[in-house]
């Protein structure tokens, strides 16, 4: 069993920076593929980020390339994502995820573990 309290979210005008963290419980975090998702009012759940427990590989959705950084720290538990240049069409409830696998997947149904979510709105 694996809990995840993501944290780092607010409100930020467009062009600037935040991080978010994902603390997890557990020993066997570091085995674990972890990811971010994001659902923005009346859409559905969409793909950011994520990142493999072997080599740490990484995958990003398109709309984040280049702007988004996923890293974690084993030691400490916790997943990051690094998020600049942010726009207003960023601004979404972000969720971090666990993979019992340890594979960077894309789909949502990968994933066994979800936090609760953190609200990051981007002003313009």
């Amino acid at each position: 069993q694996v809990q995840l309290v993501e944290s780092g979210g607010g409100l930020v005008q467009a062009g600037g920076s935040l991080r978010l963290d994902c603390a997890a419980s557990g020993r066997t975090f570091s085995r674990y593929g972890m990811g971010w998702f994001r659902q923005a009012p009346g859409k559905e759940r969409e793909f950011v980020a994520a990142i493999s427990w072997i080599g740490g590989h990484t995958r990003y959705a398109d709309s984040v390339k280049g702007r988004f950084t996923i890293s974690r720290d084993n030691a400490k538990n916790t997943v990051y994502l690094q998020m600049n240049s942010l726009k207003p069409e960023d601004t979404a409830v972000y969720y971090c995820a666990a993979d019992r696998y340890g594979r960077d997947s894309p789909t949502e149904m990968d994933y066994d573990y979800w936090g609760q979510g953190t609200q990051v709105t981007v002003s313009s």
